[in-house]
């Protein structure tokens, strides 16, 4: 399911195939945040990173530097939740695929 750097290639439609997945991770972790009946302190920081994770991955270009900094805000708003710990763990993988983002 995920790809290596080095495998990086594009769709059919011409999407490259880290996006789809990273687009497709955030929706699962979206849906399992809003379906968790807890209260969260800091749900709603979580949620406006995912939200942006979400709009990065519809631009189909994200910006690397950004996805990790939302990736370290979710995780430090839920990774605590054993819960969410299956759906965070794809959204990190996702984002390992995009590099380091120094070129």
């Amino acid at each position: 399911m995920l790809r290596s750097v080095e495998q990086k290639c594009v769709t059919g439609n011409g999407e490259d195939p880290r996006v789809t997945e990273l687009r497709a991770a955030v929706s699962r972790l979206r849906r399992e945040l809003a379906a968790h009946p807890a209260e969260l302190p800091d749900r709603g920081v979580a949620e406006d990173e995912l939200a942006a994770l979400h709009a990065m991955a519809l631009s189909g270009a994200p910006e690397i530097m950004r996805l990790r900094r939302s990736l370290l805000l979710v995780a430090g708003s839920v990774g605590s939740v054993s819960a969410l710990a299956q759906a965070l763990t794809q959204v990190r993988q996702v984002v390992e695929l995009f590099g380091r983002g120094d070129g």
